[in-house]
């Protein structure tokens, strides 16, 4: 069963197509990719399918629901997370605070609850202390959750927002350039915490990688696009050996010289 549908796709910015005519779907609780050249259209597309962006035209269904119109917020509301290639963290609140505001979706104490401090936003802020301190243990971090974000190195605040997407308690989770600005050691780690929120926690897996190593390890399907078209769509060997991604990637004149 798909969990999200991709139909028809299309978004332009005042003539400039971003993303054209885009079809795929992405299969429940598997790991797919999402993979093109520079200027591909890989970030529009996870824009518009978070809410971020309003595509121009198309259709894009989660959970066979439509979400073409809705806010990021409701979206996530929904079950679909994402990260982001750069890192938006809040830089002057701790690891944990960062991570307990991923779990805003799931609350309902208003701003009397937490004025009157009611039994029912207590218990409330302590399910979200739970969750947050139990996202942190997952990717690794826990023992750092009283430091300023801003103090941990670039790998670490990597894992501070996985943890804080994981908090959203999502069905689905989208990967922006995870591996961006890793060395190599946090790269093999990376591909096993993957795997892990697929396998531990039941959670659907669609991102967007410049990697090849770590794309061809782990992805179950991969989709190729190229000036925001779809150009090829199948496993890893059935892409790297794809003509027409040889040539989105390397040109007419290298495919020749290979």
């Amino acid at each position: 069963m798909a969990i999200l549908e991709v139909k028809d796709l299309f978004l332009n910015f005042g003539g400039v197509i971003a993303v054209d005519k885009l079809s795929f779907e992405v299969e429940e609780h598997s790991i797919t990719s999402l993979i093109g050249p520079n200027g591909a259209g890989k970030t529009s597309a996870f824009n518009c399918l978070t809410g971020f962006y309003k595509a121009t035209s198309g259709e894009i269904l989660f959970q066979g629901k439509s979400v073409m119109r809705l806010k990021p917020h409701v979206i996530t509301t929904m079950g679909m997370a994402r990260t982001f290639q750069n890192l938006r963290l809040f830089k002057n609140m701790s690891v944990l605070e960062n991570v307990m505001s991923g779990m805003h979706c799931r609350t309902t104490s208003g701003i009397g609850s937490a004025i009157l401090r009611t039994p029912h936003q207590r218990q409330e802020e302590k399910r979200i202390l739970e969750v947050a301190e139990e996202c942190l243990d997952f990717v690794g971090i826990l023992n750092m959750k009283d430091r300023l974000a801003r103090n941990l190195p670039y790998g670490d605040q990597r894992r501070v927002e996985w943890a804080r997407a994981l908090a959203t308690q999502p069905k689905l989770l989208l990967l922006d350039e995870p591996a961006a600005g890793l060395n190599q050691v946090e790269k093999e780690q990376l591909i096993e915490l993957i795997r892990r929120i697929r396998d531990e926690r039941k959670i659907t897996i669609f991102l967007i990688e410049h990697n090849m190593d770590l794309i061809m390890k782990i992805s179950e399907k991969i989709v190729v696009i190229d000036y925001g078209r779809k150009i090829a769509e199948g496993t890893a060997d059935e892409v790297k050996n794809n003509p027409r991604v040889i040539e989105a990637y390397l040109g007419k004149e290298d495919e020749e010289a290979v």
